[in-house]
């Protein structure tokens, strides 16, 4: 089985080669994968000590960044060697300082698992939330090295369940300890006997707690809402935009403002929701010299501030779920005891189900429902703190685990 595996990885290898010709986002990757054991070889030399973090995109580090930061203070003289899979989680963070190196994870054939692990030679291995990859984990094991998956979410269609899910039940056995999200992944794993495993919960509570813990202020952004009543569209795809607009479109009322953060900031994008604006609309990309305080709508077409600009919210949009795309962090404004709206296709997503249960978090399932909705939060500043409040209790209530996934590692 793990033949037939390394021989698909080669073939993928070829196809991903031939892709990358029409595609930029997998030619981001086929190239950068190119400079992975340069990169390791410039910044990692055979005497350091390192500990390495694998995360499959963006919102997977997010997800490991809390585990990570605690690390660099307990193990200070351990390298932090960062990868990823996709280029969208690879591209915003190859220059973060959290890590000595950030680089794109090969793909899984045994010469590069052996060269990837011999470049890093880690005391210790961190996978985030569900990426497993045979080769590498199987190799990890083969030289005693100790691994942990954190955030791990399970559901029984994964192959780990299946009839032909031996290479990956192995490749997921190898792991030294196994820390989910939720009970019911748990249970899962330990029905395949699997059996050093505990529930630690999510570690992007913790990540988001901190974040009320720094300076939130974000200057463009109190000159644009001059403490008018702000809502906040974050994280927004073609299928939010068609949700949001016509509402922001209807509305006369000076005193609303209104913030879109889409997922997708090329300047043609951004083109194309301003042409839709009727109201008095400006950009990150185009504010300077201007009085913002004039404007109704704020685009915000840069990396970066979102997590900071939800702090202003009265009222969030988050983006990802009106259409099939996957809804965004939630947790990043539910922190700031903000009340939540989200699209309808949110089955996949635990902390957003819960929420909904606890009326913490609206569900809108089209343009008069939202209209409905966000009407209802402008008119009512008790209901939009009844609501926030559930969310940052919510929050505080899931905090922790982070301190339990430290605790198991007791040395590197």
């Amino acid at each position: 089985m793990r033949l037939f595996y390394s021989i698909g990885i080669y073939l993928t290898s070829l196809i991903l080669q031939v892709l990358s010709l029409f595609n930029q986002k997998i030619r981001l990757g086929v190239s950068g994968r190119k400079s992975t054991f340069k990169i390791l070889s410039n910044n990692i030399s055979r005497l350091d000590k390192t500990i390495w973090m694998h995360c499959a995109s963006l919102g997977e580090f997010e997800q490991g960044l809390p585990v990570l930061q605690e690390l660099k203070i307990k193990y200070p003289s351990h390298k932090i060697v960062v990868s990823f899979f996709s280029p969208s989680g690879y591209e915003v963070k190859k220059n973060t300082s959290n890590a000595d190196a950030v680089v794109y994870l090969p793909l899984d054939t045994p010469k590069n698992a052996k060269r990837f692990i011999d470049s890093i030679h880690p005391d210790l291995i961190l996978f985030v939330k569900y990426e497993v990859w045979p080769n590498i984990i199987l190799e990890a094991k083969k030289r005693g090295i100790k691994s942990l998956l954190i955030s791990a979410t399970f559901r029984p269609s994964q192959s780990y369940f299946k009839w032909y899910g031996h290479l990956m039940r192995n490749a997921l056995f190898s792991f030294e300890h196994i820390f989910t999200q939720d009970e019911n992944s748990k249970k899962l794993i330990e029905r395949i006997g699997y059996k050093s495993v505990s529930v630690s919960g999510d570690t992007r509570f913790d990540r988001v707690i901190n974040q009320l813990k720094t300076d939130n202020t974000v200057d463009f952004i109190e000159e644009f809402t001059k403490n008018n009543t702000t809502i906040v569209f974050g994280s927004s795809w073609p299928a939010d935009d068609a949700l949001f607009i016509p509402f922001i479109n209807s509305t006369s009322n000076d005193s609303v403002k209104y913030i879109i953060a889409p997922h997708n900031i090329k300047a043609s994008y951004v083109d194309s929701i301003t042409k839709q604006l009727k109201l008095k609309t400006v950009c990150f990309s185009n504010m300077h010299g201007k009085d913002l305080s004039e404007y109704n709508v704020f685009i915000l077409d840069t990396i970066g501030y979102l997590g900071k600009v939800y702090s202003y919210a009265d009222v969030a949009y988050v983006g990802g779920a009106a259409g099939n795309t996957g809804l965004h962090n939630i947790l990043e404004p539910a922190v700031f005891g903000t009340p939540i709206i989200i699209g309808k296709n949110h089955k996949k997503f635990p902390e957003a189900e819960k929420l909904v249960q606890l009326n913490g978090v609206s569900v809108v399932k089209n343009s008069n429902e939202l209209n409905n909705i966000l009407s209802s939060f402008i008119k009512d500043e008790k209901l939009r703190k009844e609501q926030g409040n559930i969310n940052l209790g919510f929050v505080q209530d899931n905090k922790g685990a982070v301190k339990k996934i430290l605790t198991h590692i007791k040395k590197v």
